[in-house]
């Protein structure tokens, strides 16, 4: 911290005079009593003065008592032989001259001196205020110059997104080399993906690599309550960016400002449009020559302002996607330096084990692992951390203090038992990877499937099969226990599978309502632009919707029954070996599944 020493002279000058106003008034000694000089003549008659000082006309003089007092003689030659005659003793001094200048000093200069520095301090504070007033406008974004060790070796799974960006690090670091062919530089690059998949840390590796100032700021960070605000700090962010160019500029969460104009309920003319109307004029405003690049990052992109999205201000979108297993595989091994883990750690055997998982969760998973790890004061992370940090992350901590009764605990086993053994008869459905009725997160119970393969697309005979799987906990209750006593448990089921059937219905066009889709596409509604415009057929076709909707589930309903119905006893026994084991996955389970022929399934038509 810098110490600002103007101010602490200051404010030591200021004591130094208070203590010289102030001290005096209280040292002062007691001033002693002035008495007529008569009375003065009659105390020396009655031989009661024991000593006296002459200063001039001033006589001061002490009692035999020891009590002070001082007159006045003017004019009095008789004094000095009467005091001799008297026997007191006596002293001639000269006046003091110069105790009237320092009481001045005291009473006049002094306060004078003192309300000056006060009223220099009272325009100083004003000064100040009036400084941070008109800073109030100024970006809040320090530039980041040879701070940022990211390079892109430290980001993985994005391997097309790095390809788009190194372009830009190649107009940074030599732009006469495009210039020279008529090529203009980008203006902007709006990355797009979901939450956890690497935006931020995208934009910083460019920084990185380029080794350019990089001027990091949210969107939330230009909109005040006071209007005019948001526009003037980003007149001063490009202002800022300009004079260090090269330069990047990188704005995250930018839909907090560049959200579509006019499409709120209140209408119009706020300060975040006023924001995003300077920023449009500011990313078209640029000099060609001026090498500053606007990088921004949002998972909301369709609610984004057409005019931000055009060629000449976001010239591209790179969008970033989950990572597939390759991709998991170079998240998890740079997350992995500087972790010791054990021989039986494969990760390659974690990419495949998280499916869907983005670069977050994965960096998530290590850090859960090593904590485990560490809890159990281990001097390594084995697999066995690893699988748990898994579990952890998808369906959240173990629940060991929850109490699940005996018939409880029968109902989740036969409830799970049903969704593995589906899993497993069935040709296009995921295989099953685990089971286990040990509480976790909000879940009694779950069963983990996991792809083979990563997928793109997902064919008509594996979302019925997947509608299947997701009822087979229901069916297994009905089986085992009858109508009455089916459970609350396979609620979440039964919302999935819905969903499933009526993307089907309304999105896939498999159905007999034909190949089209019926409503919105499935996403966030933007208020004031998208409402009153979702629904797009009439009351006739959402019946003909709810009853395809209807037919799917109960098809298959139908239908894995038929397959559960015929491995009844191999059920119970899976149960009862999940009842005694808590959980069973790995060879374990493979052998018990593995003794499950396929081959007595009837012919199903998926």
């Amino acid at each position: 911290m810098k110490t600002n020493w103007k101010n602490l002279v200051l404010y030591a000058v200021i004591i130094l005079i208070g203590i010289l106003f102030i001290v005096p008034l209280f040292t002062s000694q007691v001033k002693p009593q002035e008495v007529p000089f008569s009375d003065f003549l009659n105390q020396v008659e009655s031989g009661k003065v024991k000593e006296v000082i002459i200063r001039g006309e001033v006589v001061e003089g002490k009692l035999l008592d020891d009590k002070q007092f001082t007159s006045r003689a003017i004019n009095y030659p008789q004094l000095i032989p009467t005091l001799r005659q008297k026997g007191v003793n006596f002293k001639i001094e000269p006046p003091q001259d110069s105790g009237w200048a320092w009481s001045l000093l005291l009473q006049l200069i002094v306060p004078i001196a003192f309300l000056a520095l006060l009223w220099f301090l009272l325009m100083r504070q004003a000064q100040g205020a009036n400084s941070q007033a008109m800073s109030f406008g100024r970006s809040r974004a320090k530039p980041l110059v040879g701070k940022i060790n990211v390079t892109f070796k430290d980001v993985a799974g994005v391997d097309e997104a790095k390809e788009e960006l190194q372009e830009i690090v190649e107009f940074l670091k030599t732009p006469e080399k495009f210039q020279k062919l008529g090529a203009r530089i980008p203006k902007g690059l709006l990355l797009v993906g979901p939450p956890g998949t690497g935006k931020t840390l995208l934009a910083r590796a460019i920084a990185g690599e380029a080794d350019v100032p990089f001027f990091s700021l949210s969107g939330s960070d230009f909109v005040e309550m006071f209007v005019g605000v948001g526009a003037s700090r980003v007149r001063d962010l490009f202002t800022q960016a300009k004079k260090q160019s090269p330069a990047i500029i990188f704005m995250d969460e930018i839909d907090a400002v560049g959200r579509h104009r006019g499409a709120g309920l209140g209408g119009g003319h706020d300060e975040r449009e006023q924001t995003l109307n300077q920023l449009l004029v500011e990313m078209d405003g640029f000099d060609p020559k001026v090498n500053v690049i606007v990088v921004a990052a949002t998972n909301r992109p369709d609610i984004l302002d057409p005019a931000l999205l055009r060629p000449g201000r976001f010239d591209r979108q790179v969008v970033l996607d989950k990572p597939d297993i390759k991709g998991r595989k170079g998240i998890l091994e740079i997350h992995a330096k500087g972790k010791p883990f054990a021989q039986d750690v494969d990760l390659a055997i974690v990419a495949r084990r998280t499916p869907g998982f983005t670069g977050a969760d994965l960096e998530n998973v290590m850090n859960e692992a090593a904590i485990l790890a560490g809890r159990l004061n281990k001097n390594e992370i084995n697999r066995e951390d690893v699988e748990e940090a898994i579990d952890r992350v998808m369906a959240g901590p173990q629940k060991k203090s929850r109490v699940i009764s005996d018939h409880e605990k029968k109902v989740v086993a036969h409830h799970e038992v049903g969704h593995a053994l589906l899993s497993h008869l069935l040709p296009k459905a995921d295989p099953v990877h685990k089971i286990s009725i040990l509480p976790r997160g909000m879940a009694l119970g779950y069963t983990l499937q996991l792809p083979e393969q990563d997928k793109h697309l997902i064919s008509k005979g594996e979302a019925l099969d997947q509608i299947k799987v997701m009822l087979g906990g229901r069916i297994a209750e009905e089986m085992m226990f009858g109508d009455n006593e089916i459970t609350s448990g396979a609620q979440n089921d039964l919302i999935r599978a819905t969903e499933l059937a009526k993307k089907m219905v309304c999105e896939f066009g498999m159905s007999s309502l034909g190949t089209r889709t019926f409503g919105r596409k499935d996403r966030q509604i933007f208020l004031g632009r998208d409402i009153g415009e979702m629904k797009d057929y009439g009351e006739r076709t959402a019946d003909a919707i709810d009853k395809e909707v209807e037919k799917i589930i109960d098809d298959c309903h139908k239908q894995a029954t038929e397959i559960l119905m015929q491995k009844k006893n191999r059920l119970v026994d899976l149960a009862n070996k999940l009842i005694e084991k808590e959980t069973l996955e790995g060879k374990e389970l493979d052998q018990l599944l593995n003794g499950i022929k396929k081959k007595d399934e009837p012919d199903q038509k998926s």
